[in-house]
């Protein structure tokens, strides 16, 4: 056994932890499943031998997904912040998540088939909002404002008052 990350975020499911896990996976670079714990006994959410506790990596950051029922769910005060390089994987990564089962948010958030929250943010948005003109950055803001998926070419375009 490999030693243990000192800190690992944990990750609780209602079940769909290993399912979550191939997900990003599959879906981010840098990212990958470890080990799957197996039950010893049965437990409140499960029996023996379903799966208790997947070890995963989501872009580098390790991560633990545990399937302890129904009693907690994800809410916007936890999300993963992806930060893109152009729209393309803006889009890549945003229909990835909305488009399995996910849902669409506001302001560059969606939220994953089980409930767990992404902010799929452009670098592009970050350095507009953090224009030295304050005009320029809030009117990249404003626009910001009222997008679901962040269309960086409309951000530019506000940010240089040309929308």
């Amino acid at each position: 056994m490999a030693k243990p990350a000192k800190n690992t975020i944990c990750l609780w499911y209602d079940g769909g932890a290993e399912e979550a896990a191939r997900f990003y996976a599959r879906t981010f670079p840098d990212s990958s499943v470890g080990t799957v714990y197996l039950a010893p006994g049965d437990f409140p959410s499960g029996r023996k031998g379903d799966a208790l506790t997947v070890e995963f990596t989501v872009l580098g950051i390790p991560c633990l997904g545990l399937n302890g029922g129904p009693a907690f769910r994800h809410s916007e005060a936890f999300s993963f912040q992806v930060a893109t390089e152009d729209q393309a994987e803006t889009d890549r990564y945003w229909e990835a998540i909305v488009g399995n089962g996910g849902e669409e948010s506001a302001c560059g958030w969606c939220k994953d088939k089980w409930g767990l929250n992404w902010q799929i943010t452009p670098v592009a948005l970050t350095r507009a909002i953090a224009d030295p003109d304050p005009a320029a950055a809030k009117r990249a803001f404003d626009a910001m404002m009222g997008m679901g998926k962040i269309d960086i070419a409309a951000i530019e375009a506000a940010r240089a008052g040309t929308a």
